[in-house]
């Protein structure tokens, strides 16, 4: 009895430290609306660290950044390795379309980017990382980098303040041709309406016109409207323009996708095999 009173203060006293070891910075404003706001998880001894920016997803109607399918596995597996994990809101619809919620998680990034320090990050040091819808708001700005154009340029890549895209299973790659399917014509219609050139503008397959930063697309083999199709469309695209753009096809739903990105399956160690060579310091993390 004495040695699992024991072995119990002990688990008790890990989770305790370990809990510790984490700090939150919640709601912070990078706007005025109150949508826009984000969370930071860093490390109490954080030091120049490399971020995770995480853009939650809900059809672009719904979610939140406080969500634990957001946040919650990736705190743990890579906030105690020396990471900093912001997680982003923005403003929905009604109050905002796309291709606004897209400028909204671009005023995040740049307001994370400078004021970086304070969390004793590396503002030079961003991965991208979106799930479904929020997926598909870091797929266009990875494909129109002069929305952020305003923020820290990396010195050896000017037009992409961040090392790299990671879209969690985005079926919006191709919104054009989207429209054009009656099966899910109306789910998106409500999202970005029927006019050709604002479909233009909010397609990442369409707005793909040159190299981008190094991008991962994750997609599920599981959903009924295939969203590995688009994703090979745009991954080949990108290809195309001399970009390293990868396809990571899993056995996974969509909701699981986001869910069992940070626990230790294979899922998870292939994502970190991308952002291993996305930089030493990254890499060096990872292996701890």
């Amino acid at each position: 009895m004495y040695s699992m009173l024991l072995l119990l203060g002990s688990l008790l006293f890990s989770s305790v430290a370990f809990a510790s070891a984490i700090q939150r910075a919640a709601d912070i404003a990078y706007g005025q609306d109150t949508q826009q706001t984000f969370d930071v998880y860093y490390p109490a001894d954080a030091q120049q660290a490399p971020v995770i920016f995480m853009v939650h997803g809900g059809a672009w109607k719904m979610g939140d950044k406080a969500s634990k399918a957001v946040y919650d596995n990736k705190v743990e597996r890579w906030v105690t390795r020396g990471f900093v994990l912001i997680s982003v809101n923005y403003r929905l619809l009604p109050h905002a379309d796309p291709v606004s919620q897209a400028r909204d998680v671009m005023r995040a990034l740049r307001y994370a980017q400078r004021h970086a320090a304070r969390w004793d990050a590396d503002a030079t040091k961003f991965i991208l990382m979106g799930h479904s819808s929020g997926a598909h708001l870091v797929s266009l700005l990875a494909t129109r980098p002069a929305f952020a154009m305003g923020g820290l340029v990396r010195k050896d890549n000017p037009k992409t303040p961040w090392l790299g895209t990671i879209a969690l299973d985005s079926a919006g790659y191709d919104v054009v041709s989207i429209m054009s399917q009656k099966g899910v014509r109306r789910f998106y219609q409500k999202a970005f309406g029927d006019k050709s050139a604002y479909l233009q503008q909010a397609s990442p397959l369409f707005q793909l016109q040159e190299s981008i930063t190094p991008f991962l697309a994750v997609c599920s083999e599981k959903r009924k409207d295939a969203p590995c199709q688009q994703a090979q469309m745009f991954v080949q695209k990108a290809q195309s323009l001399g970009t390293r753009a990868e396809l990571l096809k899993v056995d996974l739903s969509h909701r699981a996708i986001n869910v069992e990105l940070g626990k230790a399956n294979r899922y998870t160690a292939a994502v970190e095999i991308f952002m291993a060579s996305l930089d030493v310091s990254v890499a060096a993390l990872l292996r701890q």
